[in-house]
Parts: C-alpha cells; structure tokens; sequence
C-alpha cells in the first residue's frame, strides 16, 4: 500500500471536506474474501495505522491465504512549521488519511480457517483508533 494517492484532484482539502455523519452507505458487505474487519465506529486513519493492522494479520496468517485492504488514504491532512505566524497561508501536505464511517469493510480475509481469521481480525482491531468487529461472508 502507498503513503499516498497516485494522483488527486485538489492537493489541499477543506479541514471539514470529507467528513460525513452517519452510516456508511457503500463498502459495507464483505465481496472479495471469507471474512472481514468491519468498523463499528468512525475516525479518520493513517497510513501507519493501516499498515500496522496489515502487518499484524499478516504474520499471525503465517502467509496462508488472502488479504484484501478495502480502503485507501485519499484526504491531505496539512500542517504549519513550527513558530509561524498566523496570516501566512495554509500549511503544505503532511500526510494523507482515510475517513472511516461506522459500518465500512476495512480488510478481508480468505483461505484460512474461521478462527485463525477471528483472532488476525481481533489482533488487526487492536492497532486502529476505532472499535472493529469480525464478519463473515453472507
């Protein structure tokens, strides 16, 4: 996974572009694999936060099966040097996150067996910064 989108259409977002309340209305069912890591919550995540979970279903996998990541970072989060004043512009782009919103399919398992997903599952949800659960494929 990158740290960032290949291509974007506006290098600096509004602080609030993005930011949506409510359900997640697409993204929500598990498609490609078994199971999956469901948020419960919302909250915006980084790139190092992802990748950890990834690392960490990964290496409890022991590379058997498949792992689908079902998000992507896409919002530019920007920040001034330190000690400037106030009037001289927006911050140029620190690092990219990802909107989360409760309901949405963040990773997706398969060829494993159902508890060695549930515990990867378990593992992943304990490096993001929201409350995740274990589904299965309908």
């Amino acid at each position: 996974m990158k740290r960032e989108p290949a291509k974007t259409k506006h290098r600096k977002w509004h602080k609030k572009a993005g930011i949506k309340k409510g359900n997640a209305a697409r993204g929500t069912k598990v498609s490609f694999g078994d199971f999956g890591l469901k948020a419960v919550t919302g909250s915006r995540i980084t790139f190092n936060q992802l990748e950890s979970a990834r690392i960490a279903m990964a290496r409890y996998m022991k590379r058997q099966g498949k792992l689908w990541i079902r998000v992507s970072l896409d919002k530019p989060i920007t920040k001034k040097p330190n000690e400037t004043g106030m009037g001289k512009g927006k911050g140029s782009v620190d690092h990219y996150v990802v909107m989360i919103r409760p309901g949405q399919v963040l990773f997706e398992l398969s060829g494993i067996p159902q508890e060695t997903a549930a515990e990867a599952v378990k593992l992943a949800a304990f490096k993001l910064p929201i409350k995740a659960k274990f589904v299965k494929a309908f």
